[in-house]
């Protein structure tokens, strides 16, 4: 059996996440010498903690032996895994990456953004809380023109002002991006 790719493995891993709330954003298997190397990022609306994901590493572990002894996965003469969650350098490109980044600064190319504020019920639009000199600008954006963000990491804490705008539904913040329109 061939090296698996990382479709393979997004198919064989994604039943086994969903059932603990998880979702997988990113597999990549790579055969190195003696020991094959399989990193896994995963996510949830909960953040999953420390022990979660040694639990699910351990899970992931004894499922990928198991393949291997039924001859439906070969990693070669073994593996090391690594199991966490995704980092800030993660690109928004899915509906559940901007709701969980809700109150985070994303910048796209290089460029800041704005704030996130909540994702559309239809999950295509999301609101944007940005300065424009010193004033509050409350926007709506489609998904589509954001894919490839990213999260920035602020050192500072937000502004309340911006921050109370994030905290409101889509529907309260969109009023008020059209009435500054």
């Amino acid at each position: 059996m061939a090296f698996p790719t990382p479709q393979i493995l997004t198919e064989r891993l994604t039943p086994l996440l969903a059932a603990r709330g998880l979702d997988l954003e990113h597999v990549k298997a790579t055969p190195a010498g003696k020991k094959s190397q399989v990193v896994i990022r995963v996510d949830g609306d909960e953040r999953p903690s420390s022990d979660l994901l040694g639990e699910v590493s351990d899970e992931i572990s004894t499922f990928f032996d198991d393949l291997e002894a039924r001859g439906e996965l070969n990693f070669g003469a073994g593996y090391t895994l690594e199991v966490s969650t995704p980092g800030v350098d993660l690109p928004l490109t899915a509906p559940r990456h901007f709701r969980r980044n809700c109150g985070r600064v994303i910048s796209l190319e290089g460029r800041t953004v704005g704030r996130l504020g909540a994702l559309s019920p239809d999950e295509s639009s999301v609101i944007l809380v940005a300065r424009a000199k010193k004033e509050l600008r409350v926007s709506v954006a489609r998904l589509e023109n954001l894919a490839g963000a990213v999260v920035e990491i602020e050192f500072a804490r937000a502004p309340e002002d911006e921050l109370r705008v994030t905290e409101q539904s889509f529907e309260q913040a969109a009023e008020q991006a059209d009435r500054e329109d």
